[in-house]
């Protein structure tokens, strides 16, 4: 089962615009209990108030406010015509296969469409993210080994 973090955010609204106090989600390896009231761990569960989980999913800093800040300080103005990549889930950013391997792309690489261009970590499972367009490598925001969130900009492709 994989999990959309945008879609769990909008589940969770439902459930405590509904009045629902509990709510479990189970298959073969995954359960996710979610209730309104006191947290609950459980064995082989997650349990937390729907308030509290859906309260951290739409207060957090954006990925694109988080990478303006970043841009505005350490990194040269971001040209219009480039192309972003964004991580299309919540995890760990990897820029190479493994530790001692070559990074997928880096600035400057010429990469094309269908290119792995990172690795994002999450729950446990490996998953590349290849690359929408073709182009250069202008910039990488991410650092090796960073926790990201759904829809952060990873890197800018010049498409030119």
């Amino acid at each position: 089962m994989t999990i959309d973090f945008k879609e769990l955010s909008e589940l969770l609204a439902a459930i405590a615009a509904n009045n629902i106090t509990e709510l479990t989600l189970k298959n073969a390896d995954f359960e996710l209990t979610v209730s309104q009231g006191n947290p609950l761990l459980t064995r082989g569960a997650i349990s937390t108030t729907i308030t509290d989980v859906h309260q951290q999913l739409i207060s957090s800093p954006t990925p694109d406010s988080q990478a303006a800040g970043a841009n505005q300080s350490s990194t040269p103005a971001i040209d219009k015509q480039w192309v972003e990549i964004k991580s299309p889930m919540v995890g760990t950013f990897y820029r190479s296969p493994a530790p001692d391997e070559p990074a997928f792309a880096s600035i400057g690489d010429r990469i094309r469409v269908g290119q792995t261009v990172c690795i994002i970590e999450a729950m446990k499972l490996m998953n590349e993210i290849e690359a929408e367009s073709a182009g250069q490598v202008m910039e990488v925001l991410v650092e090796n080994g960073q926790p990201i969130e759904f829809g952060q900009t990873l890197m800018y492709i010049n498409p030119g």
